[in-house]
């Protein structure tokens, strides 16, 4: 069924005249703030759209724990990783335009990688040896271009990541891509899907073909046609006091993530994990997606079909790297798009969701999902980085608890 609208209300519809049930709704919020009322959530921002119109925009608990300010709805949160489907967006809008064409190896934008070995493994040494083929963009915004992230582990590519500082933000993404490039590729590319800094190089690719820093390009083509007012690299003064933080020691005990700064403008705008925004903002990104690419002033963002094609399963045969713990990540029933994990099965995965669904999320705790088949998506915005993998599947189950149909 296609989406009855491109504008998304931003005035609240009762749940029951879309097809959600009020009361289960309602429960998801009270299980919301239980988790805030037992300190194991310091607040949240939840918001769930069906057919264009928003049924829930709820904020409970505290947006900072340690001034005890109240979360509110406009509160703006760090969205790491939830900036991959803006840059991979920005990468298929160059496509659309004939800027680029997803066989190209990524050498014919970023020279840098012409020469770039594989590292492999030959009785506990480590062999370097030229790539049977060579990284192609698609290979970059499905994470298979033989590339790792130094988070994952500590084997010895990942070691050299970690050396290099590759997750600094203190140099721009062409000093990024040129330090990337002199680490050899973990994996043969296009044999192993391996989460990533592959949409981090998209930035320096979108940067080199479209002649703009990577904000500039988000901004013009995207985020200001949207009106993600609040989607930024860094926050301004006047919108500090709006920051959601998390607790300053973790409630079950685990060492703090250590959460980057957004007051101040960085040197490198990460495409894989830099941007800032609000739960508002990432709605009206996903309801553009879920309208086929349209913008409310009827600027097309994306083609219908590149839309489609973008969030369909990219992986084919291609298996996740089960070994390493970028594995847990994609889990059974699940293959990977254009910069989304994509639901390959209705069954077999341990949380509700239709096939074709598609979603991500940050490891602060923010996440998103989308399912065009029932035409609905669902955010959740929290800063806890520690407890992330225990409320993205509560949040899921709980949002298709409240469906009717």
């Amino acid at each position: 069924m296609p989406p009855t609208t491109v504008t998304l209300s931003t005035t609240l519809t009762p749940p029951q005249s879309v097809g959600l049930s009020a009361e289960r709704v309602n429960h998801l919020v009270q299980v919301l703030e239980r988790e805030v009322a037992q300190a194991r959530l310091p607040g949240a921002v939840a918001l769930i759209a069906r057919h264009g119109q928003v049924v829930l925009h709820h904020a409970v608990g505290q947006q900072n724990p340690v001034d005890g300010s109240p979360m509110v709805l406009d509160s703006i949160f760090r969205i790491y990783s939830m900036t991959k489907p803006l840059v991979s967006v920005a990468v298929m809008q160059l496509m659309e335009r004939g800027q680029l064409l997803l066989s190209d190896p990524v050498a014919q934008h970023l020279p840098e990688f012409a020469n770039v070995p594989v590292a492999t493994q030959v009785d506990g040494e480590t062999v370097l040896q030229a790539p049977k083929t060579q990284p192609t963009v698609q290979d970059l915004l499905r994470h298979t271009a033989g590339l790792t992230y130094e988070i994952l582990g500590n084997d010895p590519i990942q070691t050299q990541y970690a050396k290099a500082r590759l997750g600094s933000r203190e140099h721009t993404n062409t000093q990024f891509a040129q330090a990337l490039a002199q680490i050899p590729y973990r994996f043969e590319p296009g044999t192993v899907w391996e989460y990533s800094r592959a949409t981090d190089l998209l930035g320096a690719l979108v940067e080199r073909v479209s002649g703009q820093t990577l904000g500039m390009f988000l901004h013009a083509n995207i985020l200001a046609p949207l009106g993600m007012v609040d989607t930024t690299f860094a926050v301004p003064p006047a919108q500090h006091h709006r920051i959601a933080e998390p607790f300053a020691h973790d409630p079950d005990g685990g060492v703090p993530l250590r959460l980057m700064d957004i007051r101040k403008a960085p040197p490198m705008e990460a495409g894989g994990a830099g941007l800032a925004s609000t739960a508002m903002d990432y709605a009206r990104f996903l309801q553009c997606l879920l309208s086929g690419g349209a913008a409310p002033n009827g600027q097309a963002i994306l083609g219908p079909a590149t839309v489609r094609y973008m969030t369909a399963d990219h992986l084919g045969g291609i298996e996740p790297y089960r070994a390493g713990r970028s594995g847990e990540l994609l889990p059974p029933g699940h293959g990977f798009g254009l910069g989304f994990a994509v639901r390959t099965h209705e069954g077999i995965a341990s949380m509700a969701g239709s096939k074709g669904l598609y979603y991500w999320g940050g490891i602060a705790g923010t996440t998103f999902f989308v399912d065009p088949a029932k035409d609905f998506f669902a955010i959740l915005m929290l800063q806890a980085p520690n407890q992330r993998d225990y409320y993205r599947p509560l949040f899921r189950n709980l949002v298709y608890a409240a469906l009717l149909d």
